[in-house]
């Protein structure tokens, strides 16, 4: 498999090279050159094949030669040594939970996959590899954990101060080793676009050996799709379903688009976005209009200027009205997240946290206009990581997990630095490697 800038201008790469470099030279993500196309044999049979063979079956073509077959098995079954159950909430919806795993969130497969990829490819390198990465909230600690000890490679994560829930702090600021938490005076956006620039700034690609771990990252992005497998894997009803994503940076959905077009049924997508909605009004207006992040209660989705979009419109040759007849997307206030998380426990007794309060109700409008149709929501995160916003709302105690208590005892080690380039690349530079 060989994958592509989109912006057109550079050289292509195999897996290796795109994993490693994790942005093009022209500053472009890259996208696979073709979208393999599974076996009708092997999607009829889901439900018989275990989650490890159809992790392997999906990822072999988008890794090709990169891997061996055997540290490929290897990989995923590492990867995903985790339950990703399909409840029935009620009547005509679905939760498919993805925070099951070491960070209760959805991003642990990814940063997983990528991790021990990246292990892999740097066993013969004599240079270290510095992964670059911003988060709003998820994506922090689930590449902490991901690459907690991995050898050969050290994690600087960018996250913006006082806009990451406490639970989401520790798992981003405590783990010590090769992980370092910069604990920027910003919002996410202002993350991200430093570590794009920090990508593309000579000094530090003679000094770093670079690559970022968000979902632009294809070896972040590509295991994603992995989700939407598991999901048909246990999906009983007659129907293909509607599924409904908690979407900011557009990866998680992307992935799951791209394993539709791989093959696997799925009647419709909804981008369920929170107050950033440059996306739900790109679909009513046909123009794209980046804005300026606004902090949420499912801060992990406060993007302005989703990177993944671009992959979108990729996946159907930037044509919209192609894209339409498989996509909506609409924008959920904080109140009617709140209503929603309150309704749905006090109906059902199903807690769900913010981003998969967004994602049921956006699914729960649809269904309302497609009475005939069911549907899954993706809850990406698990509640305990919102204690301010459900505990207060609902008057209940969050359950803790056994193996998150410890975590509270830690103390938060972060390096406070101001949302400027200029004094991230003067801290990164006069740092010892």
């Amino acid at each position: 498999m060989q994958y592509h800038s989109l912006h057109k201008t550079a050289p292509d790469v195999d897996f290796r090279e795109a994993v490693t470099t994790g942005q093009a030279p022209d500053k472009g993500l890259y996208f696979p050159k073709e979208i393999p196309h599974l076996p009708k044999n092997f999607i009829d049979h889901l439900a018989e094949i275990s989650k490890e063979e159809i992790g392997f079956t999906v990822m072999k073509p988008y890794v090709g030669n990169s891997l061996p077959d055997d540290v490929l098995q290897k990989i995923v079954c590492e990867t995903i040594n985790f339950p990703f159950p399909l409840v029935h909430v009620e009547e005509n919806i679905f939760s498919l939970e993805l925070f099951h795993g070491a960070t209760y969130a959805f991003k642990d497969v990814g940063a997983r996959f990528m991790s021990r990829c990246l292990g892999y490819f740097n066993q013969s390198s004599s240079k270290k590899t510095t992964i670059l990465v911003a988060t709003s909230g998820d994506t922090g600690g689930a590449v902490a954990s991901g690459f907690l000890g991995v050898n050969g490679v050290e994690v600087i994560i960018l996250y913006p101060s006082g806009k990451v829930s406490p639970v989401q702090e520790l798992q981003l600021t405590t783990c010590g080793k090769n992980i370092t938490a910069l604990e920027v005076q910003g919002n996410f956006d202002d993350c991200q676009a430093i570590v794009k620039q920090a990508f593309t700034d000579d000094d530090l690609k003679k000094k770093y050996q670079l690559t970022s771990a968000n979902s632009i990252n294809v070896g972040r992005w590509l295991p994603q799709q992995l989700y939407y497998f598991f999901a048909w894997q246990q999906w009983q009803e007659a129907e293909m379903p509607v599924i409904s994503v908690p979407s900011g940076n557009f990866g998680n959905i992307c992935a799951g688009m791209l394993a539709n077009i791989s093959g696997l049924p799925i009647k419709h997508f909804i981008a369920a976005c929170n107050a950033n909605d440059v996306v739900p009004k790109f679909l009513q207006s046909t123009i794209y209009q980046p804005q300026p992040s606004v902090s949420t209660i499912s801060n992990a989705m406060d993007v302005g200027n989703p990177s993944n979009f671009v992959r979108v419109m990729e996946l159907f040759h930037q044509q919209i009205k192609e894209l339409k007849k498989c996509f909506s997307s609409m924008s959920v206030s904080d109140e009617e997240t709140k209503t929603t998380i309150k309704k749905v426990y006090n109906d059902t007794g199903y807690l769900l946290d913010p981003h998969g309060a967004v994602a049921y109700k956006a699914l729960n409008d649809y269904l309302q206009k497609h009475k005939n149709e069911k549907g899954i929501l993706l809850e990406t995160a698990h509640p305990v990581k919102f204690p301010d916003v459900i505990e207060n709302l609902l008057q209940i105690k969050i359950p803790v997990p056994e193996n998150a208590k410890s975590m509270f005892a830690k103390e938060k080690q972060s390096i406070l630095i101001a949302a400027d380039f200029d004094k991230i690349k003067e801290w990164m530079m006069n740092r010892n490697l």
